[in-house]
């Protein structure tokens, strides 16, 4: 088992982080940024180092900065987290050649489910379904347009290097392929360092769907269930729950055993989530892997009681999965999660500044993530996130009549949120049923205005 983990990352992951291993008897380190200085994850740990400047590029994302840290303290793993180096193949083999531990999976298997397209050859060859599209890059606009014929408007145009919803273009008529595959390009080179796009097949009314996985080192898979996670704006999810409406017992019985089987093909240990894009017939597509813990792994700990994060650094500590998850794991109810960010809930643009007010739901079956306290500041430099809101109940009537309950009780002040927004969503007639798809929000918005407060 480690004795000292670093952990790379900061906001509520990190608290997370430190939380789990605390409760594995572990010591850790926080890195931070100047903007980050007073914050929780650095009071917490047991030893902190300041790595860099607000930006992420010099502090949070610098890879010598990082390691000298971990070397400087003598630690012996690392945890990324989720978002900046928590999918970067070479921080792992940069981990690997210094003799840290990287909490995650191999290098190979992380850039092997980076390069989009790669990942979606191996997951058709180990059996799972793939939406049509292109049989690899695109490297011209007219390519992208004879592709997009063959397989029939709408199309899709993804960053093969990406994620988080930034170089994706739908193109919904031929003569709008020009601009929006250019547009793309750039993006993705911008955003990911890397100009090549492919093309899939758009389906309008579709819903997001995710499978947990755990894997050791050992080859075997466990998948923990699904999750829902269609109420998204721009490609970028905004609220989550676990089961999904939408997938049954055998849906749910059968994905498992497909998964599985695909992951123990290409070798996959630690967490990880394989995400599907569910259309109206009911049919689940793969469309890429995230490696790594998601930003929603609430909701499933809610329901199976597994802790994803200790089970995270077990692993990679060499514990086989039997003994991770020494009991079987039974779904118990449901669990629905809202993020809540520092955004205007009209525009959704960012709301930085100095939280005046702060006050938690402290109700029964609410759990509250976040690295926010009253008086703490909100840079402008990061993700918005404040905190992730989890109700669970016997079912999804009880989970979601909690959620209300909390998100009334739930006061943030000194800075705009999200917080209406949910508000008016679990309050949807359309939503309670169940009826809602990864365009939800937007109609959402357009039906019903969100007022807006500090």
């Amino acid at each position: 088992m480690f004795r000292k983990i670093l952990v790379a990352n900061r906001g509520e992951i990190a608290l997370r982080v430190i939380a789990a291993c605390k409760d594995l008897g572990i010591r850790t380190v926080a890195v931070y940024s100047e903007a980050d200085r007073a914050s929780l994850h650095v009071r917490f740990a047991d030893e902190a180092l300041c790595i860099g400047p607000a930006k992420s590029a010099d502090s949070y994302l610098n890879i010598p900065a990082v390691i000298s840290a971990a070397e400087i303290t003598g630690v012996d793993a690392i945890h990324p987290g989720y978002g900046f180096l928590s999918e970067n193949a070479g921080f792992a083999e940069v981990c690997e050649m210094s003799g840290i531990g990287f909490i995650g999976p191999q290098p190979e298997v992380i850039r092997l489910m980076g390069d989009k397209q790669q990942a979606r050859r191996a997951m058709d060859q180990a059996g799972l379904r793939l939406l049509p599209g292109s049989d690899g890059i695109l490297k011209t606009e007219e390519e992208a347009l004879a592709c997009a014929r063959h397989v029939g408007f709408p199309v899709i145009l993804k960053a093969v290097a990406g994620g988080g919803g930034r170089g994706m273009r739908v193109v919904w008529e031929p003569r709008a392929m020009g601009s929006c595959f250019h547009q793309a390009q750039h993006e993705a080179a911008v955003s990911f360092h890397c100009p090549d796009v492919y093309l899939e097949k758009y389906i309008e009314k579709s819903r997001h769907i995710e499978f947990q996985v755990l894997g050791d080192n050992e080859g075997a898979v466990a998948v923990l269930g699904e999750r829902e996670c269609s109420i998204q704006r721009r490609h970028q999810k905004l609220l989550e729950e676990c089961p999904s409406p939408r997938v049954d017992c055998a849906l749910r019985r059968v994905m498992g055993e497909r998964v599985s089987m695909a992951l123990r093909q290409v070798g996959y240990s630690n967490a990880g989530t394989v995400e599907f894009l569910m259309d109206q017939e009911g049919q689940l597509y793969f469309i890429e892997m995230n490696t790594r813990i998601q930003v929603e792994h609430p909701v499933t700990e809610m329901v199976t009681g597994v802790d994803l994060v200790k089970a995270q650094i077990l692993i990679a500590g060499g514990e086989p999965l039997s003994s991770v998850l020494s009991e079987p794991f039974e779904p118990r109810g449901h669990a629905i999660e809202c993020r809540i960010n520092a955004e205007n809930p009209q525009t959704f643009a960012p709301s930085p500044g100095r939280v005046t007010q702060f006050h938690l739901p402290g109700l029964v079956g609410i759990r509250v993530d976040t690295a926010i306290a009253a008086n703490s500041v909100i840079p402008p430099y990061y993700d918005s996130l404040l905190a992730k809101l989890i109700a669970h109940g016997r079912d999804r009537a009880e989970a979601l009549s909690r959620m209300q309950r909390a998100l009334d009780m739930f006061v943030i002040e000194g800075v705009h949120t999200t917080i209406p927004v949910h508000q008016q969503i679990l309050s949807d007639p359309d939503f309670i049923l169940g009826n809602y798809d990864t365009h939800y929000l937007q109609k959402f918005a357009r039906e019903q205005p969100v007022a807006a407060g500090v």
